[in-house]
């Protein structure tokens, strides 16, 4: 009982030693002298010693024992203040066996020696978790990359197709074409012989091809733009981007995914332009835009962009007439894997995307807010600061 009161004591301020704790700690010493006090007491009066002479002796005891009370108590206490003022400089407080100030005490002497191997062996831990965990990250990295070629190749072949279709070969160049293959490439040349089936039917085939392999891209990105969220300033450009261009890019890029929902969009950021790392944002409003395609309305779905100028920044916002988000679950959505109410009715949910939109946007600088009524839709606010520099140039 006495530790555990001692130890809310303690934790009231770092580095801070209360006088009650002191007192308490040194409590089995007090009742020691109190003990001793009472035994030579006893020992004078039966020897017979008068009580003026054994009062006098208490009194000079008890002053003594105050006055070493005292001073032991401020030297400890500035002791300790000293390794709290370093634990406030310092950043990494497992390197305070390195910084802690010397003593005079050998049990100072042993726990600053104990404390230095312990930590030893916890920077040599984390150097080995930060080499296992570079080599992850490079690893994946590696892999996003090579992954994109494939995926890149896909869509290249999707929009060739489709433009073949649009512009087929006239009959004499395919008959010229397959003359000029060998016997060895009949199989190619098989393929390039008019498809069975409604040229409808392929259309479409294709068109979800692109859609999948569309969505695999999306989830790569996603994959990538997560492993480098904890080094944006190794891939960021500062320059002045122009969010109406960025946010028509956004929806191009997703149009396919956009007319198979038959969602309307509406981008209106007129001239409006930031300071910002235009890569990073588009990624952020490709996962906003994904987003208000997940949780569409049932008819009419529409999204708009708009870009709204203030005194000290620009909002950018994305509004969608969806299913909303519920008042109580509205603080939460930013959160690492929550998915709330409409998550759990999409299986395809993992609450990583505004996650990280809200973990690249701190890293950018830029606020992001959500407002939304339940049942009616949800509005992304993105707002950019400009700084005074920028404001009084103009």
């Amino acid at each position: 009982m006495i530790r555990g009161a001692m130890k809310k004591e303690l934790h009231r301020e770092e580095g801070s030693l209360p006088f009650g704790a002191f007192l308490k700690d040194r409590l089995l010493l007090f009742l020691l002298h109190i003990t001793c006090m009472l035994i030579l007491t006893s020992y004078l009066l039966l020897t017979g010693y008068p009580w003026d002479s054994c009062a006098l002796i208490l009194i000079c005891w008890l002053l003594i024992l105050t006055a070493w009370t005292l001073y032991d108590y401020h030297d400890r206490k500035t002791y300790f203040s000293k390794i709290g003022h370093v634990l406030d400089k310092v950043d990494q407080r497992f390197l305070l066996g390195e910084l802690m100030p010397g003593s005079p005490r050998i049990e100072d002497r042993l726990y600053r020696e104990m404390i230095r191997r312990s930590n030893k062996s916890v920077i040599e831990r984390i150097r080995r978790v930060e080499e296992e965990q570079r080599e992850s990250r490079e690893y994946s990295d590696s892999w996003v990359q090579e992954i994109k070629a494939p995926i890149t190749s896909i869509s290249l072949m999707c929009e060739n197709r489709r433009a073949e279709r649009r512009y087929p070969e006239s009959l004499s160049e395919k008959a010229g074409r397959a003359d000029r293959m060998n016997e060895n490439d009949a199989g190619w040349a098989q393929a390039d012989c008019p498809e069975t089936g409604a040229p409808e039917n392929q259309n479409a085939a294709i068109r979800q091809i692109a859609l999948e392999n569309q969505k695999v891209e999306n989830y790569v990105d996603m994959a990538l733009y997560y492993a480098r969220s904890d080094e944006v300033y190794k891939d960021y450009v500062i320059r002045e981007t122009d969010l109406q261009t960025t946010a028509e890019e956004a929806v191009l890029k997703n149009k396919y995914y956009l007319i198979q929902n038959q969602i309307q969009v509406e981008v209106r950021c007129g001239e409006e332009k930031v300071y910002t790392d235009r890569k990073w944002i588009l990624f952020i409003l490709n996962q906003l835009i994904l987003n208000c395609t997940k949780y569409r309305a049932k008819e009419n779905a529409r999204i708009r962009i708009t870009a709204k100028a203030l005194p000290n920044g620009v909002h950018l916002l994305v509004e969608d007439n969806g299913a909303g988000i519920k008042k109580e679950e509205l603080p939460r959505i930013f959160e690492k894997g929550f998915t709330g109410t409409n998550g759990r009715k999409n299986d395809r949910a993992t609450g990583m995307g505004l996650y990280l939109c809200r973990k690249l946007c701190g890293k950018l600088g830029i606020e992001i807010d959500a407002r939304s009524e339940y049942g009616n839709g949800t509005c992304i606010v993105l707002e950019f600061p400009i700084s005074s520099y920028v404001i009084n140039e103009a």
